[in-house]
C-alpha cells in the first residue's frame, strides 16, 4: 500500500508551458495518456478512475499528467497543437526519469500516443491503445467516422452543459444511481476545464487523423476495446488492430462501456495491459489483504433536488462544508476516511461502538448545516485493495445505508451485539431482503 500512498503532485516544464504530473508504483515505466480531460489529484477520488490506476500501479511505474490547458496543468494556455501535445510527454517522461516507457493510450489519449510511438521510436517500448481511434471524422474512405454535423451539435452541447455532471455522465457508465453521478461528475467537470475550453478540445479531436501514423509504428502494440462501446464504435478499435503493424493483440472486451464506475470492468481493461507489460496477471485479490473492520457508509438524502433548488454556488458551498464535517468526525472517533463516494462517504473503523457514534455525530452535525443524510454500519470482513476496499462487508453496509430513513443510522445485528454494554440504543427493524445480498439481515436502527 505504501506505494500508492505517495501521490504527489510535481510539474515539468514544457517550453514555457507547466505540465502536473503524478508517477506512481514500481516496475516498468509507464506513461498513461488520459482522456479529453483529467486531473492527477482528484483522479484518486473518483470511482471510474481509481481502482485502474491503482491495478496499473501494482505492476508498473506509472506517470498520469494532465494535458495542458486542463486539470492542474497551466490552464492558461490553449489545449494545443498534437505536436505540442507530444512535447508534454516527453517534458514528462524527462522529469519522470523515464528514458523509454510503456506508452498507454485512452480514448483521446490514443491518437497522441500513436503519433508519438511513430515519432519517437527510442522512447516507447510498447504501445498500449484503449477505447480510442486514428480518426473521428467521417470520410468517403473512413465510412466508421462521424458526420461534422453531428460533431459540431455535440460540441456545442457539451459547452452549454458542462458544469452539470451532464457531459462526462455520456462517457462513463454503470453509475450506482444518478445522484452520486451527477455529483461526482458535475465537480470533475468544473474542476478540469472551462466550457469553452472542453467544447473547443471537442471540436479540435473531430480534426484528429494519424492514419498515417500507424504503419511508421515499429513498438509492439496492445489495442483494447468494449464491444458495445456506447461513445467510440468497436470498428474504430478493430481499424486501429487491423493498421499497426506489429500490433501482437487485440482484445475485444464483452461491456456496454467506454469508462465504468464497476471495479470488474476496470480489471477487465487492466488484465491484458499487465499480461502485456509483465508476462502475468495478478489481481489484487491473489494475494489480497483480508480483516475484519466495522464499514461505514453515508450519503445526502436527494441530494439532487436540493442541488437544483439552491443552485451551483450554494450547493458547492453546502457540499464543502460537508466534507469538511466528515473529516472532523472520521478523525475524531479514530476511523480512516476510505473515500467520498460523491454525496457521501466510505469509512472503516477497527471497533464498532466509534462507528455508530461517528455516524450518530455526523447525522447531527450535517443536520445543522441543513441537510439530511442517511448511513449504514456493518462489521465483516474486507479485503484490501490499495487504500481502498472491497468485500461482502462493503457491500452489505451500502445496501442497508439505502434502507435509512433521513437522519437515521441503520446497523445490521452482528454490530448490535458487538457493541452490547455500551450504551447505544437499537430499534429493531426486522429481517430485510437487499438486493445482490444472498440471505436475509436483520437490521436495527438509532437515532439522534
Amino acid at each position: 500500500m505504501s506505494l500508492l500512498a505517495k501521490r504527489d503532485i510535481e510539474y515539468a516544464q514544457s517550453g514555457s508551458v507547466t505540465i502536473a504530473f503524478q508517477v506512481t508504483g514500481e516496475g516498468a515505466p509507464l506513461v498513461w495518456v488520459p482522456g479529453f480531460i483529467s486531473h492527477v489529484d482528484m483522479n484518486w477520488e473518483s470511482p471510474f478512475y481509481r481502482h485502474g490506476l491503482e491495478r496499473v500501479s501494482r505492476f508498473a511505474r506509472v506517470a498520469t499528467f494532465d494535458k495542458r490547458g486542463t486539470g492542474l496543468s497551466d490552464r492558461s494556455v490553449d489545449f494545443g497543437s498534437l505536436e505540442e501535445r507530444m512535447d508534454d510527454i516527453r517534458a514528462v517522461m524527462d522529469a519522470a526519469g523515464f528514458a523509454r516507457c510503456v506508452l498507454c493510450g485512452f480514448s483521446e489519449g490514443g491518437p497522441l500516443s500513436i503519433l508519438f510511438a511513430a515519432t519517437y521510436p527510442e522512447r516507447v517500448e510498447k504501445l498500449v491503445v484503449y477505447g480510442s481511434y486514428a480518426r473521428l471524422a467521417w470520410a468517403p474512405d473512413y465510412s466508421i467516422g462521424r458526420p461534422d454535423e453531428a460533431a459540431a451539435a455535440f460540441a456545442s452541447g457539451v459547452q452549454a452543459q458542462w458544469g452539470t455532471g451532464n457531459v462526462l455522465r455520456r462517457f462513463a457508465q454503470h453509475a450506482p444511481d444518478a445522484d452520486s453521478e451527477l455529483r461526482v461528475m458535475s465537480r470533475l467537470e468544473r474542476y478540469t476545464a472551462t466550457p469553452e475550453m472542453a467544447a473547443r478540445i471537442m471540436r479540435h479531436n473531430q480534426l484528429i487523423d494519424v492514419r498515417e501514423a500507424l504503419p511508421l509504428v515499429s513498438a509492439p502494440s496492445l489495442v483494447i476495446h468494449a464491444a458495445q462501446d456506447p461513445v467510440l464504435s468497436v470498428a474504430h478499435g478493430r481499424y486501429l488492430a487491423e493498421r499497426l503493424p506489429n500490433c501482437q493483440r487485440y482484445v475485444e472486451l464483452e461491456g456496454d462501456f467506454h469508462v465504468s464506475w464497476r471495479d470488474e470492468h476496470h480489471d477487465l481493461i487492466v488484465d491484458p495491459i499487465e499480461e502485456f507489460v509483465t508476462g502475468q496477471v495478478t489481481r489484487p485479490g491473489d494475494s489480497a489483504e483480508r480483516f475484519l473492520t466495522t464499514i461505514l457508509f453515508t450519503d445526502i438524502v436527494d441530494s439532487t433536488a436540493r442541488a437544483q433548488a439552491l443552485g451551483d454556488a450554494a450547493w458547492r458551498s453546502l457540499l464543502d462544508a460537508h466534507d469538511v464535517a466528515a473529516t472532523e468526525e472520521v478523525a475524531r472517533f479514530r476511523g480512516r476516511l476510505v473515500k467520498f463516494t460523491g454525496d457521501g462517504i466510505l469509512v472503516c473503523f477497527d471497533g464498532p461502538a466509534r462507528a455508530v457514534r461517528c455516524a450518530q455525530s455526523l447525522v447531527a452535525r450535517t443536520r445543522a448545516l441543513g441537510l439530511e443524510i442517511r448511513a449504514g454500519v456493518h462489521t465483516g470482513e474486507c479485503e484490501a485493495r490499495g487504500e481502498d476496499l472491497a468485500g461482502i462487508a462493503v457491500h452489505v453496509a451500502a445496501r442497508i445505508m439505502l434502507f435509512a430513513q433521513p437522519h437515521e443510522v441503520i446497523t445490521t445485528r452482528t454490530v448490535k451485539d458487538l457493541v452490547d454494554g455500551s450504551g447505544l440504543i437499537f430499534q429493531d427493524r426486522g429481517l430485510q431482503s437487499f438486493k445482490g445480498v444472498r440471505n436475509e439481515i436483520q437490521v436495527f436502527a438509532t437515532t439522534v
